[in-house]
């Protein structure tokens, strides 16, 4: 599932039965980083992703990618790609752990680096929360009771302006913030050193 410029505002307050979502951020997160990666082929799942994934769906929380997919802006990847790579992902999962990532979120743009109509200052690309927001009305999620689990400021920042708690993983480019502790300004409530422990924190 793709979600790319479209902004929605959730109900404040959520439909009875709203599901609590785990968010993810893709690259550093659930898969290896790999700089603008435009091959499916180059996915590799990061240890203890799919046990993780896994024990999520065991307890019941809707698992939610947004991506932040500027290569397709920046010309380095046609935006068909994504489709083809989020298969193989959810290949993957199922294959290692029978894990299964309810919807994939992307946002193909940059603000001042990208081609043509991909040029646009969009409400979907993180920091902003326009695939949270929209994610909420789709599946029906209380973003109160949910977690965004990032590797970069701008998950996080994402993650507070929805109004979900966050969870900063190590992997990826988590270490290169620098934050080492909570901080009540991005909802974080815990540095951890992957998703493993992001999923076990959250106390699935």
């Amino acid at each position: 599932m793709a979600e790319s410029s479209q902004h929605t505002t959730p109900s404040p307050n959520p439909p009875a039965g709203s599901a609590t979502a785990l968010f993810l951020d893709r690259d550093g997160v659930l898969i290896e980083e790999v700089e603008y990666l435009a091959r499916p082929e180059q996915v590799r799942l990061i240890s203890g992703a799919a046990a993780a994934v896994r024990r999520a769906n065991d307890a019941g929380l809707k698992v939610v990618v947004v991506s932040n997919q500027s290569g397709v802006a920046r010309g380095r990847f046609p935006e068909a790609v994504l489709p083809e790579v989020h298969r193989v992902i959810s290949a993957k999962l199922l294959e290692e752990a029978g894990a299964v990532i309810d919807a994939f979120y992307y946002c193909p743009h940059h603000p001042t680096e990208g081609l043509g109509s991909f040029r646009i200052d969009c409400e979907c690309r993180k920091p902003k929360p326009g695939m949270l927001l929209a994610a909420a009305n789709e599946l029906i999620i209380d973003l109160s009771k949910s977690w965004m689990v990032g590797d970069r400021l701008t998950d996080l920042r994402a993650g507070a302006a929805a109004g979900c708690r966050t969870i900063l993983v190590q992997t990826g480019y988590g270490r290169a913030t620098g934050i080492t502790g909570s901080d009540a300004s991005l909802n974080l409530e815990a540095v951890v050193p992957s998703i493993a422990e992001a999923v076990a924190r959250i106390g699935v």
